[in-house]
């Protein structure tokens, strides 16, 4: 019985060190950040969810640029969409929003492994496991933007853009916001002044543009 007792000791060691030696899914850090910050501070009930990459992630000025709204921040900087899609028990369904705002694909376009056509699969994908649970709350995707960093990605970006605006067209209570087009000079260029030294995150001057765009699609608190 001792050696049996002694080898049932030795096994659990041993499953609990190869499991501590597993890698962590990409991002699951930040995951359990937020996490752990909900438990700290709780979160607003039915509020307008942002979720995705750095571009939200870094947006300091949301709550101030929407103040009769009640907004949440969940995003993850250098998020894909299947990150998003991984983590969506986490940082979508918990909150139960009242809308949610989307700007994830960014991070996917580089990738060469993927196409216009694998973006829009990965979107699709994500949209209906949001929709499996909230199958009525009102969602606004933002485009993706046109950083200078990745410029040589344009097409690439330009058509993801396109294939995910005709889907959403199909779809109902989702928008897509075209903020592409509004970044770009009369003359269609790229404007590296609305990008900091990294020419992919946004200065304050191309927040204003994303916040005028898109405050006519956020519902009102009280609706």
């Amino acid at each position: 019985m001792k050696k049996i007792f002694t080898g049932f000791v030795l096994l659990s060691l041993l499953l609990t060190n190869v499991l501590k030696a597993q890698p962590k899914p990409a991002f699951w850090d930040d995951i359990q950040a937020i996490k752990r910050y909900d438990r700290i501070y709780l979160p607003p009930q039915k509020p307008i969810l942002f979720i995705g990459s750095s571009s939200v992630r870094y947006w300091s000025g949301l709550s101030k640029a929407y103040p009769d709204r009640t907004v949440l921040n969940r995003s993850f900087g250098g998020s894909r969409i299947n990150d998003v899609l991984r983590y969506a028990d986490e940082i979508v369904f918990p909150y139960q929003p009242s809308q949610i705002v989307i700007y994830v694909g960014e991070n996917d376009v580089p990738d060469q492994r993927l196409t216009a056509d694998s973006i829009l699969n990965r979107f699709k994908e994500l949209y209906t496991i949001i929709r499996s649970k909230l199958p009525q709350v009102p969602i606004v995707y933002i485009s993706m933007k046109p950083s200078p960093s990745r410029a040589k990605y344009v097409g690439k970006l330009i058509e993801a853009n396109k294939q995910i605006e005709t889907f959403i067209s199909t779809q109902a209570s989702i928008k897509f916001l075209d903020v592409y087009s509004l970044m770009l000079d009369a003359r269609g260029n790229m404007r590296p002044q609305l990008y900091k030294e990294d020419k992919l995150h946004m200065t304050a001057a191309g927040y204003k543009i994303w916040e005028r765009a898109l405050e006519p699609l956020l519902i009102r608190s009280k609706e």
